[in-house]
């Protein structure tokens, strides 16, 4: 089958762009088997996947509340009917709020909290983005023809791409709280030095989701630049193909560091310990940070002095996914949504001062490959986050 009917089913990316006060955002999910047929899509982009070949691109634009309706708003309720600590700006489920009526301890939908005052607080129902405009770009894969309709469930793919897009953003441009009531304790307090002794040659992603990230840092990563990996390991993530002038590994472990052939020097820092780094001003193009931010205990002060050793113009990647070791992450990010992530690591990059012109990027729904460890458990790859800023110049 060529082209895209009601009766074919098609593999489709689907790419968001949206900008908040603070980043230009793009989030992306590759949706397998969308059957236009049985599926839920609103009508514009049923529309505009009709007659779509393999490897044509379309796009769709919503007006803010198009795509989510008015439905939401805000509610002013008793402080003691919300059984959470609340924090401006946070996002909770539902169910948290007690004693109103159409309202279980089940729902999971996120709300968010907008304020804290004199015994009542405030909360915003709304979709977080319901109040911006959005592009939605399509990207045909492969187009088949689908077997006999026997029933089986619907998928809303629109509503699997917006699930969570939306929380990283500062509401009406007011800081997050993320920094009370201890954010960067962990359950395993002795010094890093001693937990991370033995060396971990093993990936922490999985395949996909390391080409994805590989193929990610292609925008930034280019032939002659010089790049420090924070946080460096035995791998570090990097385009295949691309040459840097020189890549300075950062990290924890020496035998991991010198089992990374893409480092050109190497040095063990313990960041949680020193966050001023061991390098001179300006000294760096790009600074990359893989699957590790989520281990700072003084963020703030890190970043800042990546600032300091990358050149003016130069950029600071920061990307994550949705696993970590228990025992060194910080209680903030375990607290919070997967996007809210995104969003605590935009607050370090707004709050050390150093950077502007932020972006962060999702990538969602690719499968997980079959020789993964965990392909009998998961069908998805693990999701790739990131979020990056350039240093002022």
């Amino acid at each position: 089958m060529n082209s895209i009917n009601m009766d074919s089913v098609a593999d489709v990316v689907f790419q968001l762009k949206w900008n908040s006060q603070q980043a230009a955002h793009n989030e992306c999910y590759s949706a397998r088997g969308v059957n236009l047929w049985r599926d839920w899509l609103p009508d514009t982009v049923r529309r505009s996947l009709i007659g779509m070949r393999s490897c044509e691109h379309a796009d769709v634009m919503f007006s803010p509340g198009e795509l989510f309706g008015n439905h939401g708003g805000h509610l002013k309720v008793k402080r003691r009917q919300f059984s959470r600590d609340p924090k401006a700006g946070r996002f909770y489920p539902k169910g948290c709020l007690r004693d109103l009526a159409g309202v279980f301890p089940q729902n999971m939908q996120p709300i968010r909290c907008v304020g804290v005052n004199n015994g009542h607080m405030e909360v915003d129902i709304a979709h977080p983005l319901s109040l911006q405009p959005l592009s939605l770009s399509m990207t045909v894969g492969q187009v088949s023809a689908k077997e006999s309709e026997r029933g089986g469930s619907s998928v809303d793919w629109v509503g699997l791409l917006t699930e969570g897009p939306g929380m990283q953003a500062r509401w009406q441009g007011r800081p997050t709280d993320f920094f009370s009531d201890n954010p960067f304790v962990r359950r395993d307090e002795q010094t890093d030095d001693r937990f991370y002794d033995n060396p971990r040659l093993v990936h922490h992603i999985d395949e996909t989701a390391r080409e994805m990230m590989a193929d990610f840092y292609k925008r930034f990563v280019k032939d002659g630049v010089h790049v420090l990996d924070l946080m460096s390991s035995w791998v570090s993530h990097l385009p295949i193909g691309v040459n840097p002038g020189r890549v300075s590994g950062l990290g924890m472990n020496r035998t991991e560091l010198e089992h990374n052939p893409r480092l050109t020097d190497l040095q063990v820092h313990d960041l949680n310990a020193t966050p001023m780094l061991p390098y001179k001003n300006e000294s760096f193009d790009v600074a990359i940070c893989n699957v590790s931010v989520e281990y700072l205990t003084q963020p703030l002060e890190v970043f800042a002095d990546v600032g300091r050793v990358l050149k003016p113009g130069g950029t600071l990647v920061v990307t994550f996914s949705n696993r970590w070791f228990p025992p060194k992450v910080v209680h903030i990010w375990e607290q919070i949504h997967e996007f809210e992530r995104v969003g605590l690591v935009m607050e370090y990059f707004l709050r050390s001062g150093a950077f502007y012109n932020l972006g962060t990027y999702s990538m969602r729904g690719l499968p997980r490959p079959k020789n993964d460890k965990y392909a009998s458990e998961l069908a998805l790859s693990d999701p790739i986050y990131a979020v990056w800023g350039t240093k002022l110049e």
